[in-house]
Parts: C-alpha cells; structure tokens; sequence
C-alpha cells in the first residue's frame, strides 16, 4: 500500500474482546481492593481507556511519560522522566499499563523508579507483548497479545506519531 499501511493484524472486535477478558482477570485478582492503574503515554492511551472502563474495581489513574530531552544527540541520548506521578503510590495496589512490551529495558528502568515508591504490589498489563524481542526478564501478568515480528500501528501505536487513531492494528512498511 501506498500509505505503507499492511494487513490487519488485530481487528476492533478482537481487541475489545480480549480485552474484556483481561478485565475479567484483573478485577479477579484485585477483588476487595483499590487499585492505580499507570499508563504510560502516549501510545497506551487507547488501551487504558477501554481496557479501565470495563473494569469494575475501585481505581485512580496517572500517567508517566518518558523521552529524551530536546536537544540530546544520538550518542547522548539519555531517557528520563518528562512527567511523573501525581498519585502517592506507597502502599498501594499498582497496575502499570504499557502499549508494547519488547526488550524490558525501557519497562525495567520504569519499574525501577515505580519500586523505589513503595508500592502494596506492582504488575503489568500489556496490550502487544513481543517476548522475542526480550533483553530483560520482566513479569507480565496480563497480556492481550503475542507481538508479531514487524512493525505495527493503529489502537495507539503510532508512526512519527501519525495512524495512533486507527481502531485496529496493522502491519506498517517504513517507506525508505
């Protein structure tokens, strides 16, 4: 395709159904409890949003977002923290929502930060798990997807932040 835009790998009725599935799981897990549920943005935004509206357990949302400072170059490049938490996590019951689980680093260095907080418990949930790709062992407690090995976009995955709003997810061609 022209747009670079390929098959759909993940149609709108496959998402929302295994993501009520999910839910099903989460609010099992977490009965009589309270809960944070932490996304990190932007790519997870869809996600968190179908995913906590068909939770029914008490919960608090935040966000953290992460990046490299404007102006760092390729060989300087640092990630960090753009925006924190708002919620006092200690003690509490915390859920970290993430768009795309692939080699762990990244998720290892926000687990990290989100551990020195003191939480109750903290677990994952991911909607694409590329487990392939896997550099660091990090425990996944919900997924709703095996990654294939390619590029995608739609349901939030973007590229240079175009197709985010897609319904669905597809396989992308980087044009050259």
């Amino acid at each position: 395709m022209s747009n670079g835009l390929g098959k759909v790998l993940f149609t709108e009725d496959e998402i929302a159904r295994r993501i009520a599935e999910v839910a099903i799981e989460i609010d099992s897990d977490y009965k009589g409890k309270e809960l944070v549920v932490i996304s990190i943005l932007k790519g997870s935004i869809f996600f968190l949003t179908d995913l906590t509206r068909r939770l029914t357990t008490p919960l608090k949302i935040d966000f953290l977002a992460i990046g490299v400072p404007k102006g760092d170059t390729a060989q300087t490049r640092v990630v960090s923290f753009i925006k924190d938490l708002d919620i006092d996590i200690l003690g509490r019951h915390v859920l970290l929502v993430e768009d795309v689980v692939g080699t762990g680093l990244t998720l290892g260095y926000i687990r990290q930060h989100l551990e020195l907080c003191r939480p109750a418990s903290l677990k994952i949930c991911t909607l694409l798990d590329n487990s392939s790709e896997r550099l660091l062992n990090i425990p996944i407690a919900y997924r709703c997807f095996e990654m294939p090995d390619q590029f995608v976009v739609g349901y939030g995955l973007d590229h240079d932040e175009n197709y985010r709003n897609l319904p669905y997810i597809a396989a992308y061609t980087r044009k050259k």
